[in-house]
């Protein structure tokens, strides 16, 4: 290797290095961080990816008969830049892996942080249009957001960001302070869905509703 391409390689390695140690001071401690982010799963574009994967896993509970809509997702702790895991080592043998991955970070126990969780998803008033969908509805990202904007007062759009695969509508995610009030969000934000249009697959219908 020559000298040049050695000191390249040797300045991009310690570059890595050094944005990985950039990211937090604080990075994984407990109860250390700056924000929560909410996610809201559309859960009937969840079940329909699942169905496309033709996956051989046991069926989902979320996928039978019950209707849901937007449903929890997560509830994970968040820097400015960058976000805390796996927070303790060990994990506690819980069999939640969003308190493994994510809960353990928020410095509570974990039934505290799961009464947060309710919590902050009490605070979140869903628009009327996507509480009981029952066709398919072509989307703008941006109307999604001035949905829940116009829902939810104090929530601005800068603190709200849609999430999508290659054609559906996966989830919202809302950033919140320590004590569920909304706040803007630049990195959350920043990685919104860029896609003109998306689909929102309508919500399932129990069989026996269906025959009806």
């Amino acid at each position: 290797m020559s000298r040049t391409r050695f000191a390249a390689v040797l300045c991009s390695a310690l570059f890595a290095a050094f944005a990985a140690n950039a990211q937090d001071a604080r990075q994984n401690k407990p109860g250390e961080f700056d924000f929560y982010v909410l996610a809201l799963s559309w859960s009937p574009s969840y079940c329909e990816a699942g169905t496309e994967r033709a996956s051989s896993r046991a069926p989902d509970p979320q996928c039978g008969d019950r209707p849901y809509a937007f449903v929890v997702h997560g509830f994970w702790p968040q820097y400015e830049r960058g976000f805390p895991e796996y927070c303790q080592v060990p994990a506690p043998r819980l069999i939640y892996h969003e308190w493994d991955r994510h809960g353990t970070c928020s410095g509570l126990a974990a039934r505290a942080y799961f009464d947060v969780v309710r919590k902050a998803r009490a605070v979140v008033k869903i628009p009327d249009d996507y509480l009981d969908l029952k066709a398919p509805l072509t989307v703008a990202p941006d109307a999604v957001e001035d949905a829940f904007v116009a829902a939810n007062p104090g929530l601005s759009r800068g603190a709200i960001a849609v999430g999508c695969d290659n054609r559906r509508l996966r989830e919202v995610r809302i950033c919140m302070t320590k004590d569920l009030r909304f706040r803007d969000c630049d990195e959350v934000d920043r990685r919104a869905c860029r896609r003109e249009q998306l689909v929102m697959p309508p919500v399932r219908r129990a069989k026996s509703a269906a025959r009806d």
